[in-house]
Parts: structure tokens; sequence; C-alpha cells
């Protein structure tokens, strides 16, 4: 664990100020309770609302436009308000092969480590379903999932709108937008007792929804700050998906032929990114902040991206797609005029960064040459969401990896590096695995020392 909790979520940063700016009253991601809103009041509310629309009424007053929406798409598709639980649609063989399948796997260890765990903590239930609103995998407080099992929310259910009703990863999915359903405002009976945030996951080259993740428990998931948090978890979980698809797509390119030398870009360890052009085209170029992000971005997504989606992974805030579009002119003017496509934006040559080298590594399962790799942070000082993401996912997949290796050196090897440092778990971990003589132990103990004299 990173020393503070929240610390767990640390991709928060980009992704909840971004969230915060955009949502609007009445929109999709509106919080379903407002702060220093009584639940008990609210709950009963939005019950005789709920009672009086099963029975006809077309006014309902202070329901969310977003939930009376959802009511009626779930009376259109017939849905059973008093059903006592979701239909299961998956077999354990099924759902064995739908889990293996599945985009969303790679980033099921992020999604746990920020997620999951948490969520057990305070006894809450997180699920990851597919783009068709099937759980997948369903994690947390043991006791709760056994309640919520009792619905039918368990891996192999199916909860979208026109199965289960308004809830949030089925509403969430209809509405391809961050979504909280708080108690009465869920469309079946059984599912009352509960509330929940859900968030739609995204393909990183498509921009199509492939799934959802969702938390599920009591009333103070439907509070503001909750959502945000499932926001940014889902920022992160993204951030993975396009992180191999960046690696898998640079080895493409290293591998097709008639492309030219391979470029190699380097991230890590560095605020201004350099790019190696090969030998016989000059020396590094060392690039500014703003063109390192948009470097960074172009070979993340070798499919290219749009100068609107670009603005948006780039900034929290709304920018015009001209001035993404000149930056880019400055950028291609500096590389070389074959370096960079448009319509959409694209890397023009083959590209190897020193982040493909770590997440080869990670996924090989060779640790030791994974950290040897990692340079040092994602350029530290971006606040781009993006790189934020970007930042927090890989440096997460190294401390996974380093707690999981049988090897005292990686622990050592991740405690080296500046997340490590701060990290009182992985310090710990590796004095406990370190021989009581070993001559590594003082400066741990008292770097360990110093860290709890200073977050108690």
């Amino acid at each position: 664990m990173l020393l503070p909790a929240v610390s767990r979520v640390r991709v928060a940063l980009g992704g909840i100020c971004s969230y915060r700016a955009a949502v609007q009253p009445g929109s999709p991601g509106e919080p379903a309770l407002a702060r220093g809103q009584d639940p008990r009041v609210r709950a009963t509310s939005v019950a005789w609302a709920r009672d009086a629309f099963l029975q006809g009424a077309r006014s309902l007053a202070g329901i969310r436009p977003l939930v009376a929406d959802s009511w009626s798409r779930s009376r259109s598709s017939g849905v059973d308000p008093d059903v006592a639980e979701a239909p299961a649609v998956l077999t354990p063989a099924a759902l064995a092969a739908e889990r293996a399948a599945s985009p969303l796997a790679p980033a099921v260890p992020v999604l746990h480590e920020l997620l999951a765990d948490p969520a057990g903590d305070v006894g809450h239930v997180m699920a990851i379903g597919d783009a068709r609103g099937r759980l997948l995998w369903v994690e947390g407080d043991r006791d709760m999932r056994a309640t919520a099992e009792s619905m039918g929310f368990a891996a192999g259910a199916l909860w979208s709108e026109e199965a289960a009703g308004t809830n949030a990863p089925g509403t969430a999915l209809a509405t391809g937008a961050p979504v909280q359903i708080f108690a009465s405002e869920h469309y079946l009976g059984v599912a009352q007792q509960w509330s929940c945030a859900a968030v739609p996951v995204r393909d990183p080259e498509t921009d199509e929804v492939i799934g959802v993740v969702d938390v599920t428990g009591d009333a103070s998931v439907a509070a503001p700050h909750a959502l945000a948090l499932v926001r940014a978890a889902v920022a992160a979980a993204q951030a993975q998906l396009r992180l191999v698809a960046g690696a898998a797509g640079a080895g493409r390119q290293a591998e097709m032929p008639g492309t030219g030398r391979t470029w190699r870009l380097e991230f890590l360890g560095r605020d201004h990114a350099r790019v190696h052009r090969g030998a016989g085209s000059g020396p590094p170029i060392d690039l500014s902040v703003r063109h390192s992000e948009l470097l960074l971005l172009l070979a993340m997504h070798p499919a290219g991206l749009s100068a609107d989606r670009i603005a948006v992974l780039l900034h929290e805030h709304d920018v015009p797609s001209v001035t993404i579009r000149a930056e880019l002119n400055r950028l291609r003017r500096i590389l070389g005029p074959e370096s960079i496509g448009s319509r959409p934006y694209r890397l023009l040559v083959p590209v190897q960064t020193d982040i493909d080298d770590v997440t080869v590594s990670l996924n090989g399962g060779r640790v030791a040459a994974a950290l040897q790799a990692y340079a040092g942070t994602l350029m530290p000082s971006s606040g781009s969401p993006a790189v934020t993401d970007l930042r927090e996912s890989l440096r997460s997949q190294l401390r996974r990896a380093a707690l999981a290796a049988s090897d005292v050196e990686a622990l050592l090897g991740y405690a080296a590096t500046v997340e490590g440092g701060e990290d009182m778990a992985v310090l710990a971990a590796a004095l406990q695995r370190l021989p009581p003589d070993s001559p590594r132990r003082p400066a741990l103990e008292a770097r360990l020392g110093l860290l709890n004299s200073r977050f108690g």
C-alpha cells in the first residue's frame, strides 16, 4: 500500500479534476446524492416517485432526467420490476473463456489494486462487465458479495438495462457515460438496498465502449466523490490498455518492411522526451514538455488520433483543436516532414520507446530486466491527464511485479526508484526477506523509520 490510502487512486489527480469541471446538473455524470443530502429522505421520495411511475404516472418531479429516461427504457424493454434476481447467462466454463478473451483482461490487475482492495476494506463490491453488460469479475468484501449474489449480482450474470432495468453498470453502457444510481432509483425492487457507481471503459484505439467498471455498496457510493474515484480508476485501466496497445503497435512497426530505421524515443526519468532518429540522422533531439506529451500520445496510439481527441487527452479543460493542430505542425517541423501524418494524426516512422522496454519485460515475467529498463518517473513534471494515467499505470505494474517476485532483489530494485523509496509496504517487505545480518538492512530500516515518523 502506498503511504496515504488515497495514493491508491493517485491517477485521480488528472481524472477527478477534469471530471468535476465537466459535470453539469442533469448530465449523466451528475452525482446521485447531493452533498449534505439525507439518504433516507431521498430514498423515500424516490421510492414514491418510482411507485407512481410503475402505476402509470407521467410527472416525475424530483427525479433526475437520467433516471427517468432509464426507467422508461426499462419499461419499454419489458423488464419485470419485481423479478427476484438478474439472469445468469454464463456457465463457469463460458465465464472462464470470456475472461480469457476479454479486451479488459490486461487492465484487471490495475482495477484490482485501485478499486477491489479499497472496496473490500470499506464493505463494497467491485464488478467488471463486458460491453453487453455481462459481469465477468466481481470482487471485494466477501460478506457483501454473498449478499449481492442473492439478487444475481455475480460473475456470469447479465446486468444490462434490457435485462435488469436501471442500474449503474447497465445504464452506463446504455448512455456511454459515467453513472451513479442511488438506492430506490434502481428499477428492480430487489436492488434498492444498494447504491452503485459505474464508468464505461473505452478501447484505446477506436474509442468504442468495450466494458464497464462498477462499485456497489451502501449510500456512500452515491456521494459526489465516489463516481470520481471510479472514473479515475477507469482512466488508469485505460492507460494500461494503451500501454499494451502501444507496445504491440511498436513491435508491429519495427517488423514492417520498407519503413526505414526505427526511431528510439525516451520518456522515462525526464521531462523532455529525447528522440534518436538513428545513425546518420544527426544528434538526438530533446523536445519541449508539450511536444513530448504529443509525441508520447502518438507513440501510444499507433492507429492515430484526431486533434479533438488529443485535446481531451492532454488538457483538463477545453482547448481549441486548432491549437493542437498548430502544435503538431511545429512538432512535424522539428522531427521532419515525413514524421507525422494527419487525418488522423499518427507517426509515419516505426518507433521503439523506453516504456515498451519496461512493459515487454513485465509481460514476459522478467522483473529484473523491467526494473533495469525503468530509468525513472515518466515525465514527472507533466500534469496532462493522459500522461498522469500512463505514469500511474506503469508504476502500478512495477510495484505489483516487485511485490509478487520471489527474489528480494526485485523488491530492492523497486525500492531504489523514486516511487519505491516512498512505499512503506515495499520497504517492509524487503526487510522481511533480507537476512538479519544483511548489510543492506540499516539503510532500509532508517528510511522506513523516517517514513513512519513522517506519516505516523
